[in-house]
């Protein structure tokens, strides 16, 4: 079974909600890649794949849960050079009063 031919960090964020929001700190230019489950799976396996993110030119970088699931977040150095250090941190949505 093939692999990615590049080092990446990966995140396992396990279930959240749809709007929680992921802040990424790095420290340098990196790829910052937020997927499902069945997406990570692809990812590993070296197959065609979606996800939200790209390239994060600035730190520190939000990316939006677009629905609730399941979700892993990739840091990886794709095209780039040396490596990236990272953090990340969750911030939940907020609730609406009815």
């Amino acid at each position: 079974m093939l692999k990615p031919l590049f080092r990446f960090t990966h995140y396992d964020l396990n279930e959240q909600p749809a709007g929680a929001l992921v802040e990424v700190t790095l420290s340098a230019v990196a790829n910052v890649r937020l997927m499902t489950s069945g997406n990570f799976q692809r990812f590993t396996e070296v197959l065609d794949f979606k996800y939200v993110g790209g390239v994060a030119r600035k730190s520190p970088i939000k990316l939006a849960i677009p629905h609730g699931g399941h979700w892993h977040l990739v840091v990886d150095m794709e095209g780039h050079h040396g490596l990236a250090e990272s953090s990340l941190k969750i911030i939940m949505p907020q609730r609406r009063a009815s």
